[in-house]
């Protein structure tokens, strides 16, 4: 797996047309291996900022620096070996997961042999291969949830991101989830990751950053974190920095 890290300097994002900033000067390090947490209530900027990480958006100001063994490296050549699995479902309902995984991974120039090796290989681990040809509008939540990771990571990329995989699934697929994410966390795939389960999170993650309106408030280590601010959970840690107020 390629040695690929990621550093922000004073990223920020302003969207046309609005009065502030979603995001405010970011100032991130994320290393090889990490399981990295991005954290935050509602309308902090936690999406906003994985998409810019992954190219989806561009920052208004700052810069997003990609590392490949300790060099920089333009975006464009890094590209082809992110993974992204958004929490809206991004697939074609109407297909099947070998289709769609057929497509998706035509996209990333995988030759026919790669892509249906890596196809098989990652419904079998997902527990998709019985309904690999059937059509995916069937499927329940928790199965959609896996097609998407298997899109994500159809051609195995060195980094993953994930905007709240495990929202609306059952126990089961939860688990079964984050076990396939740890599995690929330990053969090198470097995870940046949103959930608004901060149990789960605390349980996953070994790193975090915490966003409040576009800020980052906290990011380092998850467990020295707990250490240095004295909370026995995250979601302690989050309650201190964030407060009790309802957020819309």
């Amino acid at each position: 797996m390629l040695n690929l890290s990621i550093k922000t300097q004073n990223l920020s994002k302003r969207y046309n047309g609005a009065d502030k900033y979603s995001l405010n000067k970011v100032n991130l390090n994320i290393t090889k291996g990490d399981i990295y947490g991005v954290l935050g209530p509602n309308g902090a900027g936690k999406t906003t900022l994985i998409s810019i990480l992954c190219g989806i958006f561009s920052a208004s100001d700052g810069n997003l620096i990609y590392y490949r063994d300790n060099l920089p490296v333009s975006f464009n050549n890094v590209q082809s070996i992110i993974g992204y699995v958004p929490q809206e479902y991004a697939f074609f309902q109407e297909l099947s997961p070998l289709q769609n995984l057929e497509y998706f991974g035509a996209m990333y120039n995988l030759d026919k042999d790669e892509i249906k090796s890596n196809a098989i290989r990652i419904l079998e681990l997902l527990g998709l291969k019985k309904v690999a040809s059937d059509r995916i509008i069937t499927f329940s939540g928790g199965m959609k949830r896996r097609v998407n990771l298997a899109i994500g990571i159809i051609h195995n990329p060195a980094v993953l991101f994930l905007d709240e995989p495990t929202v609306g699934v059952d126990v089961q697929s939860k688990v079964a989830i984050l076990r396939i994410l740890r599995e690929l966390n330990e053969k090198g795939t470097t995870i940046i990751y949103t959930s608004h389960h901060l149990s789960e999170a605390q349980n996953f993650c070994n790193s975090i950053a915490l966003l409040d309106h576009g800020n980052v408030i906290v990011d380092g280590n998850l467990d020295e974190l707990l250490s240095v601010y004295k909370t026995e959970s995250l979601k302690e840690l989050f309650i201190k920095f964030t407060g009790e107020d309802f957020r819309d």
